[in-house]
């Protein structure tokens, strides 16, 4: 299979099909092997144009906000699980209707909100988020359980007796974490809430398992996972990652425009941007891996700091070293940008937005969307 990339055009975000359905695969024998649900996050990947491959292999999705359930209803035809930090009235009855499972991010959501559940008669299973007060993910910008957060309800605000129809818990503190950080979470979980687990039906492990990640020990989480099940044989147990579904699976086309240089550092200035195409980037921070390239130094010859094309100072990123020097026209292919990243884009600047694309099992391209004037000019109208 020979892949044409250059009938790929300039900034294109690309999914790669094989390698999504390789992840979809891997995440399916986990689940079969441990009798627990892994579902699918919308909030990191919401390219409904292949949403069908995962309608025979997932057993459902979760949802942060109305949208992203309608988005899954209208492709998948499909009710899903929802978490929100807060609800609002005006779209919380259309929530009931496309939604089975939903989780409350406080007592003051659930006291506002369940008696319209109850008083629908539908068939919702209802769950508190609850915050352990312990994570190791370490930017602070990701960890939903520093000191102070807003996300979850900490041990000292529940009583012996979980509210009315409560019948889950949600629990959510991993980021792009391993096994060891999961195994160490349910300790932690099962010592200050287990006794209310026998109070509920299912419990939800929340998101950040990065399962299809080289490093990741999937023998462990599988391990991790039966002994809980073994210990708590009254609750159905569910994962709901979102970047290991989309990892590795696809990248960032984009083309060197210029090359400046200023006290001996050289940019490359590409046509897309960190700030607008890639945010993550900025706002963790990490070093995007670029094909054929390695991660430089300043003192080498080789090595390019990667410019945005905004007028935002900010918007440049590392070094990078390359083979022989960039000149303008040549292609930078940022690796592993499906999650997350397409739904975080801008029209910041009005610069070209990236368009969206897939290479199909048989290695064919399939342009999926190209955005142009009236998509940056409808945004705001």
């Amino acid at each position: 299979m020979i892949i044409q990339y250059k009938d790929i055009p300039s900034p294109c975000y690309v999914m790669e099909e094989n390698l999504l359905k390789k992840n979809i695969k891997l995440i399916r024998d986990i689940s079969e092997k441990t009798g627990n649900e892994i579902i699918f996050a919308l909030k990191s990947f919401s390219m409904w144009s292949v949403f069908p491959l995962f309608k025979d292999n997932v057993p459902g999705a979760t949802a942060s906000s109305l949208y992203e359930l309608k988005l899954w209803s209208e492709n998948i035809n499909q009710k899903a699980h929802i978490y929100s930090p807060a609800y609002d009235e005006d779209s919380f009855q259309e929530i009931m209707e496309l939604s089975d499972h939903i989780t409350f991010n406080s007592l003051s959501q659930y006291n506002r909100f369940y008696p319209l559940i109850k008083k629908s008669g539908k068939k919702i299973s209802v769950a508190l988020r609850i915050n352990p007060e312990f994570s190791e993910v370490k930017e602070a910008v990701y960890d939903p359980c520093s000191p102070g957060s807003r996300l979850g309800i900490t041990i000292d605000n529940l009583g012996d007796k979980l509210p009315e129809g409560v019948n889950g818990l949600h629990f959510h503190n991993l980021c792009e974490s391993g096994a060891q950080a999961l195994k160490n979470t349910i300790k932690v979980v099962e010592e200050k809430f287990g006794k209310y687990f026998s109070q509920i039906k299912w419990i939800n492990m929340g998101g950040g398992h990065l399962i299809t990640d080289k490093k990741y020990d999937i023998p462990l989480l599988i391990s991790t996972l039966k002994d809980f099940n073994l210990k708590h044989p009254n609750l159905k147990v569910y994962l709901e990652p979102g970047s290991a579904f989309t990892w590795d699976a696809g990248f960032l086309k984009t083309t060197v425009e210029d090359i400046v240089e200023n006290h001996g550092i050289k940019t490359a200035i590409i046509n897309a941007s960190f700030a607008a195409h890639m945010p993550d980037c900025l706002e963790e921070p990490y070093q995007p891996e670029i094909r054929n390239a390695k991660t430089g130094i300043l003192p080498e010859k080789s090595a390019y700091r990667i410019g945005g094309n905004t007028c935002l100072s900010g918007d440049f990123f590392g070094f990078w070293s390359f083979d022989k020097e960039l000149k303008p026209g040549d292609n930078l292919i940022f690796e592993n940008m499906m999650p997350y990243t397409m739904v975080k884009t801008t029209f910041f600047n009005g610069i070209k937005h990236p368009s969206i694309g897939i290479i199909n099992s048989d290695g064919k391209f399939q342009l999926i969307r190209k955005f142009n004037f009236e998509d940056f000019k409808n945004r705001l109208s």
